[in-house]
């Protein structure tokens, strides 16, 4: 087994470490936004900053105004008389930057904002005089089960002829129409706001602890670990007959384990940029390291050569311990922590990586310190019950086992990487079978290991399998019998944030749950129509189903088949309305109720410009509706009371509304109640 001498590889982990580090227009509905404007100077004379100071309720995300192609609506800023008076400089700076998340609905990493937001949008002035900068907003806002879009949300701003002083002129923004409009100061800084983590923001970080102490704890069963445990012990008890000193020392030993890892996750916390996270999502640089990073672990894990530190530090380490007392736990806890960093480098590695995705210092601090503090609990256990060194397990060939396990795992999670700069920079290099191809192999090769029937050359004979190793071996050929179908278009919903989006690239196509979960019952015909629907050139209806996508149009087959209608509001950008799209009309009793109705699908946020003759006044902020999303959100928000997505209602044959409209419901058994209650 070769050496790999890693000064440069101690470089590359620094790397890892270091760059980790106004009037709202009146609604019928709701509005969980608040907008607040403000005109701040700058340094010039003529140039000031435009802020958009946006409160958002707790129950909502706001999206960013960079979201990908074919994800959700952006939050988009409308000037009017652009070039006029003033003239924009740049894109709006969002402040702070906006947190990412996978989205499986979209399968796309999506940006986006909690709690408060500012966008700051600077614009050069044209005239010494004074005037208004007048415009409209648009965005939309979702919560875990339904997603609601506001578009032409009016804002001002005063601009007076002397700039060198703040002209304010916030607004409070409501949506009830007989809200009363409150004209506030809002007091602008130079500093960026710290906010206080939503509640979402906290469980995060608690299940992020939790993961680190298993993780701790993992690593406690590798070979650069476990045998350190009955030398480290016997330290504990060399120079004291008291029981209460070894206490001490291992009390001492478990806590300098846990300072030492979370202080580099102190490090960690205090030098990563604030746009961190999306450059780990996206940047092909920083996913190509973390990718040849796993990959050089696996390698080691698997044999090739050995990650080794140099040795000088060691032993000036060593030095220390070898002078007893107390404090010499502490150096034993640094000694142990470089000596293992071959086997707990991985683990590291993947909990940093994790811990910068989010905007809370504390992520990488008590993750780190969790970490460390599990990996030495059980030399705090063994310095307090030294009798149960007895019961532990030889060290052998099982630790290598260990460890081999570990590199497949490795390998596996490095097509993590690989494939968020193939899908960020469009290469279409790994397909979604390409990737389960190679998954496949990884774990049927890593199951007949555990089999005993692939050796490496430090490997023991497995003469016979022990239980554990037994489940161990049937959890692995259930994942890999999971993946299989996968191969031909099954969805695998479990890994959905792993895998790259679906598409044709299936061997028999993208169509796997039309032909597997919609054999309809021969009564349940599909729905016909009454002639080919307006925009269905464009627009069509998920699970094979038809519909119309014009009310008018859909209204008048009704009538003429004399059917009833299923209403649907939805958008092109909400992830709930795929989400309940994918799980619930999927459902062949669910495909068999909405056959029987006449489907009527209004996009509220298609950009499809209407004649002008389709032009609609609106009601509720007396605009002139121009493009079929708006139409149709109008249209929505007049009738129902609410611009939720998706929503669905069932009318009869004039339009008159059978039973209570429904927000959509991921639960099965409620979409097939309110379906049946309609007809």
């Amino acid at each position: 087994m070769g050496k790999f001498r890693i000064k440069n590889f101690i470089t590359l982990l620094g790397f890892l470490c270091s760059s980790s580090f106004g009037l709202l227009s009146a609604q019928s509905v709701e509005n969980p936004v608040v907008w607040r404007y403000s005109v701040e100077p700058t340094n010039s004379d003529h140039k000031v900053n435009l802020i958009f100071s946006a409160t958002i309720d707790p129950n909502y995300s706001l999206y960013s105004q960079d979201v990908p192609e074919n994800g959700p609506l952006p939050t988009e800023f409308h000037f009017n008389d652009v070039g006029t008076n003033f003239k924009l400089l740049g894109k709006a700076i969002e402040k702070p930057v906006a947190k990412v998340k996978f989205d499986a609905a979209f399968e796309l990493d999506i940006k986006y904002h909690k709690d408060n937001v500012q966008f700051i949008q600077t614009v050069e002035l044209l005239t010494n005089q004074a005037f208004t900068i007048a415009g409209t907003i648009d965005y939309m806002v979702c919560t875990g089960n339904a997603c609601q879009p506001y578009s032409d949300i009016d804002f001002n701003f005063a601009i007076k002829a002397a700039v060198a002083t703040p002209a304010v002129a916030s607004t409070n923004s409501t949506a009830e129409p007989s809200s009363t409009t409150t004209t506030t100061t809002v007091a602008t800084v130079d500093t960026e706001e710290i906010l206080p983590p939503s509640n979402q923001e906290q469980e995060s970080i608690w299940g992020f602890i939790f993961i680190a102490i298993l993780t701790g704890l993992a690593t406690v069963l590798t070979p650069c670990v476990f045998p350190m445990i009955p030398m480290t012990v016997s330290f504990f008890f060399s120079d004291s007959e008291k029981r209460f000193g070894a206490q001490l020392k291992g009390l001492v030993f478990c806590l300098s384990v846990a300072l030492i890892y979370g202080i580099l996750g102190l490090i960690v916390a205090l030098t990563k940029s604030a746009d961190f996270a999306n450059t780990l999502s996206t940047h092909w640089i920083a996913n190509l390291i973390f990718a040849m990073l796993f990959i050089a672990f696996a390698l080691s894990f698997f044999g090739l050569y050995e990650i080794i530190l140099p040795t000088g530090l060691s032993n000036k380490l060593d030095a220390k311990v070898d002078n007893g007392g107390i404090f010499a736990s502490f150096f034993l806890a640094a000694v142990l922590t470089l000596v293992s960093f071959s086997c707990t480098g991985p683990f590291v590695a993947t909990l940093l990586i994790e811990a910068v995705s989010g905007t809370s210092i504390w992520k990488p601090i008590g993750g780190m310190f969790a970490f460390g503090l599990a990996m030495g609990f059980p030399f705090l256990v063994f310095s307090f019950f030294p009798a149960l060194m007895k019961k532990m397990p030889k060290s052998g060939g099982w630790l290598n086992s260990v460890k081999v396990v570990f590199a497949f795992i490795l390998l596996a999670l490095s097509m993590k990487f690989l494939v968020s700069i193939d899908l960020v920079y469009g290469l279409n290099i790994f397909s979604r079978t390409g990737f389960l191809c190679i998954w496949i192999v990884i774990f049927t090769l890593m199951g007949f290991y555990l089999l005993g029937k692939i050796r490496f050359e430090h490997d023991s004979e497995v003469k016979h399998l022990s239980i554990f190793r037994l489940f161990l071996v049937i959890a692995t050929f259930s994942f890999v019998l999971y993946l299989i179908p996968g191969l031909f278009g099954a969805p695998l919903k479990m890994l959905s944030s792993l895998l790259p989006p679906a598409s044709e690239s299936t061997l028999m196509g993208a169509n796997y749950s039309m032909s597997t979960t919609t054999s309809l019952p021969a009564s349940s015909a599909v729905s016909t129509l009454c002639g080919t629907p307006r925009y269905s050139d464009k627009l069509h209806l998920s699970q094979g189903l038809h519909g119309y996508f014009d009310y008018d149009e859909g209204l008048a087959c009704a009538k003429q088949q004399n059917k009833p209608v299923l209403l649907v509001f939805k958008g092109h950008t909400c992830s709930n309305c795929k989400v309940m799209e994918a799980n619930v009309w999927s459902d062949p009793e669910v495909l068999a109720l909405m056959n029987r109705y006449l489907i009527i699908a209004l996009y509220t946020d298609d950009k499809t410009e209407l004649p002008e003759n389709e032009w609609v006044t609106s009601k509720v902020d007396h605009k002139v509706k121009k493009t079929m999303g708006k139409r149709n959100l109008d249209f929505q928000i007049d009738r129902f009371k609410t611009n939720q997505l998706p929503y669905y209602v069932i009318l009869d044959a004039n339009g008159a509304t059978l039973t209570a409209p429904g927000a959509g419901d991921v639960q099965t058994s409620v979409f097939i109640d309110f379906l049946t209650k309609g007809l």
